[in-house]
């Protein structure tokens, strides 16, 4: 993929400053994962669609009140669903969308194929698109926002050789995301830039290396100790996608007695993942600021449903490839940060997770040793 990186410009970090500020649907919409219908103030109608609750719990907890708070200050009026990782119901969500009248749709997909889907609908009824956190690939839409995903990968490939250190032959198994996510594709090639030279020149060994359908934590666990096993129960390291399957390898590593000694990547800083982290469980995940990523989508989708399409174009200063539809998409990429035992403080100041929810039980001496208060 050829990028090129986004300066936020002065009113974009206003917007995130606001959005981060934002702890609930102010609007009066639900913040779980039912529908959210809108701020009934008559504005123009814009449709976000969520995609699960399994691939990871931000989408309800963040990106829900995050998106519903800024569209609704603006003047517009959302419409916000989760399609529940079912791919009939995220086509049947936009289909009440368009014939609703909305005037944007900003989309998640489940896969590719059923997002390109919904979104040659949408074109063909003059709807405006914008891929949100995971390019539709063969798809037509408007514009993509999301972080560097092959960045992400790099993060992950080189945390996880500086957590396992000077270990001649250490054994490597790969847990990824779903095959349909397109970002799951991305964040595995970015680690493997770090990791193939190393598996070729024999400092690292590839044990094991498995997708994940879905995200699907308990297939993550169950496959992982399937390899673990066929590995002869050695491992030295997992590249974990996210910070769910991370937790799936975690539990499997306690049951072998292992967890502490194997260090373990993830994603996300979700509080689970950052509990791991300062455990000295997982050693480290990838922190990427949802207050960003929502205002950047958030501006995108005001300037199109507003009929200022040069704005959004100003604001999408970096491409991405779609080699499915041979095409560029315009598209606004986010620098993802990675966070360890020692800067855990970054993702609790960047609004991933508050203190007081992450700073209790076993974790409470170590969140005071990080200076986390």
């Amino acid at each position: 993929m050829q990028n090129t990186k986004l300066a936020l410009t002065a009113a974009g970090v206003g917007l995130v400053m606001a959005l981060t500020a934002c702890g609930s649907n102010s609007s009066g919409g639900d913040t779980g994962s039912g529908d959210s219908g809108g701020s009934n103030n008559g504005g123009t109608k814009v449709g976000v669609i969520l995609p699960d609750t399994k691939s990871s719990a931000r989408y309800e907890s963040q990106d829900r009140p995050l998106l519903q708070k800024a569209l609704s200050d603006a003047g517009l009026d959302p419409i916000i669903q989760n399609a529940e990782g079912d791919t009939t119901k995220f086509s049947s969500i936009a289909d009440s969308m368009i014939s609703q009248g909305a005037k944007v749709i900003l989309m998640s997909n489940l896969s590719s194929e059923s997002g390109a889907a919904v979104q040659k609908k949408a074109t063909e009824a003059g709807v405006a698109t914008i891929d949100y956190d995971r390019l539709t690939l063969g798809g037509s839409a408007d514009y993509y926002v999301s972080f560097d995903s092959t960045t992400v990968g790099n993060l992950q490939g080189q945390g996880l050789v500086d957590c396992v250190g000077a270990k001649p032959g250490a054994q490597i198994i790969q847990i990824s995301g779903s095959p349909t996510d397109n970002n799951a594709t991305l964040f595995k090639a970015g680690a493997l830039e770090v990791l193939q030279p190393k598996y070729d020149s024999g400092e690292l060994r590839l044990a094991g290396d498995q997708a994940i359908p879905e995200w699907d934590n308990q297939v993550g666990a169950t496959t992982f100790e399937q390899l673990l096993t066929a590995n002869g129960g050695r491992v030295d390291g997992v590249l974990a996608a996210n910070d769910g399957l991370a937790g799936a390898v975690i539990t499997v590593l306690q049951k072998n007695g292992l967890n502490g000694t194997v260090p373990v990547t993830g994603q996300d800083a979700t509080e689970d993942g950052l509990r791991a982290v300062l455990r000295g469980d997982q050693c480290m995940t990838v922190f990427k600021d949802v207050a960003k990523e929502a205002a950047a989508a958030a501006e995108l989708a005001i300037d199109l449903a507003n009929g200022d399409t040069a704005a959004a174009d100003a604001k999408a200063t970096a491409t991405s490839e779609d080699p499915e539809g041979n095409r560029q998409v315009k598209s606004v990429l986010l620098d993802p940060v990675t966070i360890t035992r020692d800067n855990v403080k970054v993702a609790v100041d960047g609004g991933a997770v508050t203190a007081d929810a992450l700073c209790t039980g076993d974790v409470a001496q170590a969140c005071a040793d990080a200076g986390i208060s």
